[in-house]
């Protein structure tokens, strides 16, 4: 059996096609080349059209069933991974009535600041385990404040990954996994958050029914069939949001592990059997993909501000170089880069920040001492360093990790990067050859029962890589880091 992963990510669209015997990757692409475009319509929006991403998944299929010696007709299962957060809304003949509010859109702040005191802050965390804060369920609330005529007119929301299976398969579903990203699912009660709905006066009946993660969801229908050059009736047996998806990737199952990644934002995902949270929801518990007859949780930090730093200083500082010679240049420069301090925080409003949006700072250069390599060595400190004061909320909240599990992909290619964040964290590193497509892929099999478990799933997972803290170094990482925190404290009212 073969099976096909699909990454609906915000700068591209994954996929992945893997022999489910073997776990050997057979192909592998994504589209478009270039990143695809964020709108931004006023200051802290972030809108993309769902049907972009429906396009692009028909180009990645093209090239996919390219590769030599691929028989579609073996691929036995589908599974879906997307960006987390979105709201997509549809009428009643499934057609799209907004562009979708993605994840780092910033205007529901505000609805979700208020609904957290109103509710009560203990009864939210309680029930939700998080604030209402930026997540779906506010970003609905905004559009039936704002654009009534829409809301009106809106048969069922859901999150990106739910809209593709709805263009795969014709029917509208979810999971108690998206439903919880959402803020849509209470953790006490084991139910629908009725009570977050009664307060924003949204009707229970625009949300989808849900599914088991794991399980035969939908099938292929024969118009998508036809689009994508497969056989219909193949079963559609996953989906996840990206960071719950990329922990399960790497098998990041059990209580204890750890994920990362770092694309355009960065994520550190622990894996937790105790229910747990925030007080101040800066960082966010959800319902894993195992989550269910046992207890398995994922606490999420999130910087919205990581891969975008290091692409825009790419795309405006050095846009004739590639990553490669970009971290060339960063090596030259000493930890710390000679008080060149980055803040990364540029990409809306930032969770671990309690939704403050300050923007990216810069401080420290001096013209007759500092050079462009001091500034792609900053921004990737920048980036790292935001994970560190994130990561010691986690351990607050006694997410303890012994390693750290990773793609090598994105900012992990970067020597800097992963030295500077086992050097502050105190971590080894391991680097896994696998992404988000390759990762749903073989949830695809677990879901259509191809793998009786999940040890037999990964069984073709390697390891690449290793990275463990050069305790030589630990000083000048830790020195670094208190002037970063001191250069966030100045502009964040959040740091105490």
């Amino acid at each position: 059996m073969l099976l096909l992963g699909l990454d609906i990510g915000s700068s591209s669209v994954k996929g992945a096609v893997l022999d489910g015997n073997s776990g050997k990757v057979l192909a592998s692409t994504f589209y478009p080349k270039k990143e695809l475009q964020i709108h931004a319509p006023q200051a802290g929006w972030a809108e993309q059209d769902p049907e972009t991403w429906w396009s692009c998944i028909q180009e990645v299929c093209k090239e996919l069933f390219k590769a030599d010696g691929l028989d579609t007709s073996q691929i036995g299962a589908i599974g879906i991974s997307y960006q987390m957060h979105g709201l997509v809304m549809v009428d009643k003949d499934q057609q799209v009535l907004r562009p979708s509010i993605i994840w780092c859109d910033s205007r529901a702040v505000e609805i979700g600041k208020k609904a957290f005191t109103s509710i009560g802050v203990g009864k939210t965390l309680v029930n939700l385990l998080n604030s209402p804060g930026n997540f779906t369920a506010s970003k609905l609330k905004w559009v039936k404040e704002n654009q009534p005529e829409i809301y009106e007119k809106i048969h069922k929301i859901m999150l990106p990954g739910d809209f593709i299976a709805m263009k795969l398969s014709g029917n509208i579903r979810t999971t108690v996994s998206g439903l919880s990203e959402g803020i849509f699912w209470n953790f006490k009660e084991n139910a629908l958050a009725q009570m977050l709905l009664d307060h924003y006066g949204i009707d229970a009946s625009l949300i989808p029914e849900t599914v088991d993660t794991f399980s035969r969801q939908s099938e292929l229908s024969a118009k998508a069939a036809d689009l994508l050059g497969l056989q219909p009736g193949i079963p559609i047996t996953y989906r996840a949001g990206d960071q719950p998806n990329n922990a399960m990737s790497l098998n990041v199952l059990r209580p204890g592990e750890i994920a990362a990644t770092a694309g355009t934002s960065g994520v550190v995902y622990g894996v937790s059997d105790t229910v747990r949270y925030d007080s101040q929801s800066r960082v966010n518990t959800f319902a894993h993909v195992n989550h269910g007859a046992e207890t398995r949780l994922g606490v999420l930090l999130c910087i919205n501000g990581t891969g975008i730093l290091n692409s825009w200083m790419k795309h405006n500082l050095a846009s004739h170089l590639t990553y490669e010679q970009m971290n060339q240049e960063a090596e030259e420069i000493p930890i710390g880069s000679e008080g060149v301090i980055i803040l990364p925080f540029g990409n809306g409003a930032e969770r671990v920040l309690c939704n403050e949006n300050p923007g990216s700072q810069f401080f420290g250069i001096e013209f007759n001492r500092h050079r462009r390599g001091h500034l792609i060595r900053a921004a990737q400190e920048g980036i790292v360093f935001s994970f560190k004061y994130g990561m010691d909320i986690m351990r607050e909240m006694g997410i303890n990790p012994s390693v750290i599990r990773a793609g090598k992909a994105n900012m992990f290619l970067s020597p800097i990067f992963r030295e500077t964040l086992a050097g502050i964290t105190q971590t080894p590193i391991e680097l896994y050859n696998t992404d988000g497509a390759q990762g749903a892929a073989r949830a695809a099999g677990i879901g259509v029962g191809h793998y009786s478990s999940f040890e037999e799933a990964f069984e073709g997972l390697s390891l690449l890589e290793e990275c463990n803290p050069d305790s030589s170094k630990s000083d000048a990482f830790q020195e670094a880091y208190g002037k970063w925190l001191e250069a966030l404290k100045q502009h964040s009212s959040a740091v105490e």
